[in-house]
């Protein structure tokens, strides 16, 4: 850093200045859901409506991080709320490109935190997330459907990529957005068509 850039100068502008970088460096810090609308949601990819009849679409919003547009989701269910055993999707359209080692990561420290499954249980979770989740880019849409027996199937841009068949990694994978104690609480109630 030069020593220009450390000097305040004789009206204090360089306090001014730090004081506007700290405020907007913690605005950027936050994870802020976007509104959106049950309304936005674009139809499912026919393979997925098959799988569950029935399921309409509740709620949805634009997941930002630091500022940045990660994508948008919406939820889609037999009826208002989620229930942890019942079928859902979980549509989501992302806006940048991510890394699928990186997003099973953040999966699985996500369910950790949440406190679903075992140590075992969430080692094992992880391989499979590591597995079957793709590199992802900018206009990808991953789709995920918990199905009756506790099987998830994953679809990328409306093509199926696989399943992972246990009832406690599907609670556990939908608990990320869905679960009450989920770090996106903002978020949460948009995609079940709550108002934050």
């Amino acid at each position: 850093m030069s020593a220009s850039t450390l000097s305040c100068g004789r009206d204090g502008g360089f306090l001014r200045r730090g004081a506007r970088l700290v405020v907007a460096l913690g605005a950027a810090l936050v994870m802020s859901p976007g509104p959106a609308d049950a309304a936005d949601a674009p139809p499912l990819p026919a393979q997925v409506a098959a799988l569950a009849p029935g399921l309409s679409a509740q709620g949805g919003g634009e997941l930002t991080y630091f500022g940045l547009s990660i994508y948008n989701g919406y939820f889609w269910s037999p009826g208002r709320g989620w229930k942890e055993d019942g079928p859902c999707v979980l549509d989501l359209h992302y806006h940048r490109a991510l890394d699928g080692a990186k997003i099973a990561a953040r999966s699985l420290q996500e369910i950790a935190k949440l406190g679903y499954g075992t140590p075992a249980q969430r080692s094992r979770w992880g391989e499979e997330m590591r597995r079957l989740f793709p590199n992802v880019e900018k206009g990808d849409r991953l789709t995920g459907i918990s199905l009756p027996g506790g099987i998830v199937r994953y679809f990328l841009n409306d093509q199926p990529i696989g399943d992972i068949d246990d009832p406690g990694f599907a609670r556990a994978f939908f608990a990320i957005w869905l679960d009450p104690k989920t770090s996106e609480a903002g978020f949460r109630q948009l995609l079940l068509g709550e108002r934050p």
